[in-house]
Formats: structure tokens, sequence, C-alpha cells
């Protein structure tokens, strides 16, 4: 018997373990890369927020003072408008009173 008789088989072997590592590398080549990326999106979130703070400012910037202002007393005069018409019917000087007070301005 000669040393091929031994070699073949064995190279054969090797061969298909090769191959199969090469297959479960290419498969896990994508998710390390994805576990790579995530990686990166988590350490630099404060950056990313930044960023992305940023670009809302310029799509939708902030209401000046007056503006909040003006929005605040519009919608505590709707609540006290709706809280009157709750008690329109059950208690009618309280909805006058509270229409009363929703009316100053």
């Amino acid at each position: 018997m000669s040393l091929f008789a031994f070699a073949l088989p064995a190279e054969i072997a090797l061969f298909d373990a090769s191959a199969l590592l090469a297959a479960a590398a290419a498969a896990l080549r994508p998710l390390l890369g994805l576990g790579a990326l995530a990686t990166l999106m988590v350490y630099f979130k404060p950056l990313w927020m930044g960023i992305l703070r940023a670009a809302l400012m310029l799509i939708k910037p902030r209401k000046s003072l007056e503006q909040r202002i003006a929005r605040s007393k519009f919608r505590g005069q709707q609540l006290m408008r709706r809280m009157a018409n709750d008690h329109a019917v059950s208690q009618p000087n309280l909805a006058a009173e509270l229409r009363l007070l929703a009316g100053r301005d």
C-alpha cells in the first residue's frame, strides 16, 4: 500500500471542511457587518441625535415665545368653553361663569 492511499481520503475530507468553513464565513459576514454598524450607531448616538434635531429644526423651526403664550391661552379658553358646555344643562350658573372666564383676554 502506498502513502497516497491514505492521503487521498484525507485530502477530500480537508477540502470538504474548507468548503464548509468558507460557506459559514460567507453566511456570517453580513451578520458581522450589521453588528459592527449597530455598535457604531450606539457608540455615536449623541452625534446622530444632534444631527436629527438640527434637521428637525430646519424643517420645523421653534415658535417664538409670544406664539407659544398665545397658543397656551387659546388652549385654556378652549378648555373653559368645553367645561362650560359640559355643565350647561346641570349647572347653568357655573357654565355662564366659565364662559365669562373663557372670554377674557
